[in-house]
């Protein structure tokens, strides 16, 4: 899984160890996962610097010298890993994006999860995108304002990337649960004092998340060991049949519009 608390930990290492360094080179095992050509890639990315690294919603940026922007989506199972030619991650890399001795290892990767784009190509994709859950400028009567034509489950509003961005699987059931809210709850019923309780849980879970680093299950590099402690932090994602941690009652897994979402029913409330 990759969400908001993820793609930031991931955001923070990159900015940390390749910020102001030059690509040397980069190698594709496979040419699905980033469709430039050969002249596209030498012309635009080899021999480009690396300016800064900003997350929006689910997609890593990486702004370069010369203005174009490489993006990057990373999928179910997929990760990164900073090493070397020697010290490789253990499961066989896609993408290796070359830093002098260092190497960004990308695994996991599928058909267009790297992309080389300009301002306006970054902007036209990722412009539709819904205000950033830890956006400053998302108060809680925006925030309330973004599911003002949702009619349907909670939990599915919270991972519609156009309402709000960041949010997936994991943390929308984190996020209901902190607010004493059932995922499959629906929107119409909501008061005002549920999206308070709401919007509140969003920031909570996400900056708790991101302080334990995340759940990812890959490290960084090999001196990571900050990477994944959230993990063991889940109060309901991923706990069917084991103890609620906040009273006797037991998670449940059920269905939320297809998708499978978790739930203490002593704890979480349709509103």
């Amino acid at each position: 899984m990759q969400e908001l608390p993820e793609l930031d930990i991931y955001r923070t290492f990159i900015a940390e160890h390749f910020a102001g360094a030059q690509i040397t080179g980069i190698e594709i095992t496979n040419a699905k996962i980033f469709q430039a050509s050969d002249e596209q890639i030498q012309r635009d990315v080899v021999g480009k610097v690396v300016w800064f690294v900003e997350r929006r919603g689910l997609y890593l940026v990486v702004h370069l010298d010369n203005g174009k922007r490489l993006l990057l989506h990373l999928g179910q199972g997929a990760y990164l890993y900073k090493g070397s030619e020697a010290d490789k991650p253990s499961r066989a890399a896609q993408l290796k994006l070359i830093f002098g001795e260092a190497v960004l290892y990308g695994v996991g990767l599928r058909a267009d999860d790297l992309q080389l784009l300009t301002v306006k190509e970054n902007e036209e994709k990722l412009g539709k995108l819904g205000p950033d859950a830890l956006d400053k400028r998302l108060t809680l009567e925006r925030f309330i304002g973004r599911f003002a034509k949702k009619r349907g489950a909670i939990k599915t509003a919270l991972m519609d990337q156009n309402v709000i961005s960041g949010i997936g699987a994991a943390y929308s059931d984190e996020i209901c649960f902190a607010a004493g809210i059932r995922p499959d709850a629906k929107i119409p019923m909501f008061e005002h004092e549920t999206w308070e309780r709401l919007y509140g849980a969003m920031h909570n879970v996400v900056r708790e998340a991101i302080s334990n680093g995340g759940a990812g299950e890959h490290a960084f590099s090999a001196e990571d060991s900050h990477t994944g402690k959230h993990r063991d932090q889940f109060q309901v994602y991923d706990r069917e049949g084991q103890m609620c941690r906040s009273c006797e009652g037991v998670i449940e897994k059920i269905d939320v519009s297809g998708r499978k979402a978790f739930v203490c029913s002593n704890c979480q409330k349709d509103q």
